[in-house]
């Protein structure tokens, strides 16, 4: 009897220790279930998350990227020089008024492979300010007294064709001189290299790029704009609203590309009425000087609109602010710019828009006296 109810015992302890052991499995199964379902659900969040952040990624506008160093190439703007090759690769074109009522171009390349750009003429010391506030290679072929001087004076970095082989700077046949000097980018960073100007820079835009569209709140349209650098020199834009892009023309024709033929064209124009005046330099050539290092009054015209500006620049390394009439600075759409600094008396019509300032001052100096 003794021996039966301690089998008994043992065999009620057994079951007890199987139920035990079953309730403590089960326990287990349940927590590591609910441990997945959690971390399921943090990885779905996660998921969710990175999703919805490459969705709301912030966009970066592309005319003005990475850090290759800006070449600034002076442009032949003669009618002698007409077509000039490269002005649809550059992100940002200056165009000013020099000797004889003519006025000359500065280009602005960056990380663009060219073959062929120009015709590259001489320096003038007013476009120094703008090359250096873009920290760019300045490249020309000759310069002005005041040119050589400044480049010296404020150590610019440049490249004067004339003291380069006829490889790097070569004159083409179908343009006469001095209208006919061509240079490529490969060239130009040869030279560079060699002379050990940097090739890198990570000074940012003058302009305020953004990659939203910028639609102008202005009842100012400007489908047509006007810019008369002399009687004879007038520069015009005409929109196109179906590319949403101006197309330029000199001297009453429209501009094509010297290489591609290609219809000269831009996004953005901004114009700045700045004051020249005739140096009295000894040689009678009438070169000019800008009273540029001040506050400007100007224009931002993209998209079939115009906002009136002003533009500051506080000395001629210092980069220009450009700012709407409430003090902020514009936004500027991302594409290609001319800059427009003409005379201060420009007849500049904006139209359908209000014509401004009074009747174009009439040069009347000799218009062959550009080196």
């Amino acid at each position: 009897m003794k021996q039966n109810k301690s089998i008994k015992i043992l065999v009620i302890i057994l079951v007890l220790l199987i139920v035990v052991a079953g309730v403590l499995l089960a326990i287990k199964i349940i927590g590591d279930n609910n441990k997945q379902e959690v971390n399921n659900n943090v990885a779905s969040q996660n998921s969710e998350q990175t999703n919805t952040a490459t969705v709301v990624e912030v966009k970066e506008p592309q005319i003005f990227q990475g850090t290759d160093r800006p070449i600034a190439v002076m442009i032949d703007n003669h009618k002698g020089a007409l077509p000039q090759a490269g002005l649809n690769d550059a992100y940002l074109v200056y165009e000013m008024i020099v000797e004889g009522g003519e006025s000359r171009l500065m280009a602005l390349f960056k990380g663009v492979n060219l073959e062929q750009i120009g015709p590259v003429r001489s320096a003038r010391h007013y476009f120094l300010d703008y090359a250096l506030e873009n920290d760019a290679i300045y490249v020309h072929f000759g310069w002005s007294p005041q040119a050589q001087s400044d480049i010296t004076r404020l150590s610019v970095d440049n490249i004067n064709g004339i003291y380069e082989s006829s490889t790097s700077f070569w004159r083409t046949k179908d343009k006469k001189a001095p209208h006919n000097v061509a240079t490529s980018t490969e060239k130009i960073l040869e030279i560079a290299n060699r002379k050990g100007y940097s090739t890198q820079s990570n000074r940012e835009s003058v302009l305020n790029y953004v990659a939203d569209p910028v639609h102008l709140d202005s009842e100012m349209i400007a489908t047509t704009v006007t810019i008369p650098y002399s009687t004879s020199n007038v520069v015009t834009y005409e929109y196109d609203e179906a590319t949403g892009r101006y197309i330029r023309y000199d001297r009453g024709e429209k501009q094509v590309d010297w290489v591609t033929g290609e219809t000269v064209t831009t996004k953005n124009i901004i114009i700045v009425k700045v004051k020249n005046t005739t140096l009295n330099d000894g040689e009678n050539k009438g070169r000019q000087t800008l009273d540029n290092i001040k506050t400007l009054d100007g224009y931002y015209i993209t998209n079939g609109k115009a906002i009136a500006i002003t533009c500051e620049k506080t000395d001629r390394a210092e980069q220009t602010v450009y700012k709407d009439l409430e003090g902020n600075e514009i936004e500027v759409n991302d594409g290609n710019t001319f800059i427009q600094m003409c005379p201060i008396d420009s007849k500049i019509e904006i139209e359908p828009g209000e014509e401004t300032e009074a009747e174009v001052q009439t040069n009347t100096i000799q218009t062959n006296t550009q080196e």
